[in-house]
């Protein structure tokens, strides 16, 4: 995970997240910082008739199943891939593969001549294989293939890991209005009202719900279509920023492939993002560059200190396979594991607990003091008086600390629904989630009378804590809409916690990390309770304290959106409470909807206590690889295998007395 601070409002946009999923690869994935000898080779549709999507609220030019990737290097240039072989099938010689391409059925289904890419003695070689059959495989994401030659295990298992290529110049044709990335790959951009061209493209990344051209800016001449020479304009110092542009018809109307070149109608403040607000010259910045790598190999021996002292030695094992972008992506998988977060949750592991509620806790007790029954017909941001009553002045408290910048607000737009319950084989579109939850945000930033006034938003800080595959959305969202009218300066993007899975089996007393491939841990997010980890990371409470922040409301998104009012926080600073929650009658998981007020002096001691939350382990399975006789294999259980962790925000009561508790609760 990207740790809070390389993903704060204030510097440039982040690069995009660190990989591009696909189903249990045994193979590097693909990066999406990509490197100038790396271009995504794909199918880019630019069909109106099927645009989909909201990101800057546009719908999608195209839609983009896999991708297929080339290597601009003199030995494979000629060649693009169209898939990983991920493991063996069956005991006549057959083999699993993962497509990366398009077109799968005519890759994987015509015989006919293809190429492996493989890794030996540490050089990489390419050889001819003849494809005999192939066949999909109903339900796993891949196809069986068999090749001419190879008819026994032995002979496939030495074909795993291996990448299946197809000569680049058998690509198929496409229809009017599609692309291949590699194409886009050089063209000028230019604006299509004054005609100035403002930079190339020089790379493309598919980011779900629609591609994005990485554009690099003030280059007036069209850049050559090739690796080598980006790569030496750049060592050079012609390089200059980059931007993110969506590739949808509204922001990129037209597209001239025999002039190579693209007109685009940006929104206001989409080719200023990225600009480096520095002038240091060259020798500065790669001084600076080379201090950054000097912090992280000794966070990276920080890291992998702490993991051998827990006795997950194999997590390492990837190091020894791949090339150095698998090593380095492998590295920052150890770097983002959050291990005191993963040795309170393995202590708690063989704890049979069941999910711990606040409803529970706190229903009917008469411990807790501090109560305010209110009616959810007065439950709005700003509710008259003669509805209030004598509630009236915890409403005016709470908007006069708002006004003075005292306030800050955790909007969490994670997912919790459906964290922290057992076995469930039911998925969601990532890219339909995606698109909702943009949607709902941007709807209630642009609603006065359901979240702050637009005159206080200045002096508020803003948190946001969203999966990474959503960072970003929201950035843009941002950014095309000015800040909603919040100074940049004061809004954080935040990744949600997450931890590593670990196998159920206990081995060797302890539960082993699991691994999606060689150089990815599998991971899963935390709950609600990895929002005080999150606000413990880079100081961030401390800066809020440092600006005068008195209060921290955090609360779920989704909630906030359709339920909020000040009164909670009102209640709490009359109370002089440590802790405000408000809860909703009859609601059976107020996990789905939580909203709660700290003070900042209650908040900081809480990032200091991690060690008091409660986390409990729910059983599931997962795919995963292991390394066997130096071999590595693709587990597929048929039951759960694994434990995923789990931590509600409403276990940091345990650090909290009921007597400086608030409770609200709202009845219908």
């Amino acid at each position: 995970m990207q740790k809070a601070s390389l993903l704060c409002s204030s510097n440039p946009i982040s690069s995009p997240p660190a990989y591009l999923h696909t189903c249990c690869p045994l193979t590097a994935p693909i990066r999406t910082r990509f490197s100038p000898s790396l271009f995504a080779f794909s199918s880019l549709r630019f069909s109106l008739n099927r645009l989909h999507g909201r990101r800057h609220g546009f719908s999608p030019l195209h839609s983009t199943a896999t991708e297929e990737m080339i290597e601009a290097s003199k030995n494979v240039s000629s060649f693009v891939e169209i898939g990983y072989i991920s493991s063996v099938h069956g005991l006549q010689g057959e083999i699993c593969i993962k497509p990366n391409t398009d077109f799968p059925e005519l890759r994987f289904c015509k015989a006919g001549r293809r190429w492996l890419k493989q890794q030996v003695s540490g050089k990489e070689t390419i050889k001819e294989v003849e494809l005999v059959e192939g066949r999909e495989h109903p339900g796993k994401k891949s196809w069986i293939l068999s090749f001419s030659g190879i008819e026994t295990v032995d002979q496939a298992r030495q074909l795993v890991g291996s990448t299946l290529l197809a000569e680049e110049e058998d690509r198929p044709h496409l229809e009017e209005g599609e692309f291949y990335t590699r194409d886009l790959v050089g063209m000028r951009v230019i604006l299509k009202e004054t005609g100035e061209v403002v930079g190339a493209v020089v790379n493309v990344f598919n980011s779900g719900a629609n591609d994005l051209l990485h554009v690099m800016l003030k280059s007036a001449e069209p850049m050559p279509n090739g690796s080598e020479e980006l790569s030496s304009l750049a060592e050079a110092g012609d390089s200059g920023p980059l931007v993110w542009v969506p590739f949808v018809k509204e922001i990129v109307p037209n597209v001239d492939m025999n002039r190579r070149e693209m007109l685009i109608t940006p929104p206001k403040g989409l080719l200023e993002p990225n600009v480096r607000s520095d002038e240091r010259s060259k020798k500065e910045r790669r001084q600076l560059e080379w201090k950054e790598r000097k912090r992280f190999q000794k966070r990276l021996i920080a890291a992998k200190k702490k993991l051998s002292q827990m006795e997950q030695q194999h997590v390492f094992h990837g190091f020894r396979f791949g090339e150095k972008s698998q090593a380095s992506l492998l590295a920052d998988q150890i770097v983002s594991v959050n291990s005191k977060l993963l040795q309170q949750a393995l202590e708690n592991v063989e704890i049979a607990s069941k999910r711990w509620t606040i409803t529970e806790s706190l229903a009917g007790t008469k411990l807790v003091r501090n109560r305010l029954r209110i009616s959810e017909k007065c439950f709005t941001p700003s509710t008259s008086e003669e509805k209030l009553g004598t509630n009236f002045t915890l409403q005016e408290k709470a908007l006069q600390l708002i006004s003075k910048g005292k306030v800050a607000v955790v909007l969490d737009m994670s997912d919790h629904k459906n964290r922290g319950k057992e076995y469930d084989l039911s998925l969601s579109s990532s890219t339909s989630r995606e698109n909702s939850e943009t949607s709902s945000l941007q709807m209630l930033l642009c609603d006065d009378e359901r979240f702050v006034k637009a005159e206080y938003r200045s002096s508020m800080p803003l948190v946001l804590i969203s999966p990474a595959d959503e960072i970003i959305s929201m950035k843009k969202l941002f950014s095309s809409n000015n800040y909603f009218g919040f100074d940049p300066e004061k809004v954080w993007f935040l990744e949600e916690e997450r931890l590593p899975v670990v196998g159920s089996l206990f081995e060797q007393n302890m539960h082993k990390i699991l691994m999606k491939s060689p150089w990815e841990i599998l991971q899963s997010p935390v709950g609600s309770g990895g929002v005080i980890s999150l606000l413990s990371s880079d100081n961030i409470v401390e800066n809020l304290a440092q600006n005068s922040v008195e209060y921290i409301q955090v609360c779920n998104g989704e909630r906030y959106i359709s339920r909020s009012s000040p009164l909670l926080l009102g209640l709490v600073n009359e109370k002089e409470a440590e802790i405000g929650i408000q809860i909703f009658e009859h609601s059976e998981d107020v996990e789905e909807g939580f909203s709660m007020v700290f003070s900042i002096d209650t908040m900081k001691k809480l990032t200091r206590q991690i060690h008091k939350f409660q986390f409990y382990a729910i059983a599931k399975p997962n795919s995963h690889v292991e390394l066997v006789e130096k071999k590595w294999v693709h587990v597929e259980p048929s039951s759960p295998n694994s434990y995923e962790f789990y931590s509600t925000i409403f276990s940091c009561l345990n650090a909290c007395s009921l007597d400086k508790l608030c409770v609200m609760e709202i009845t219908e």
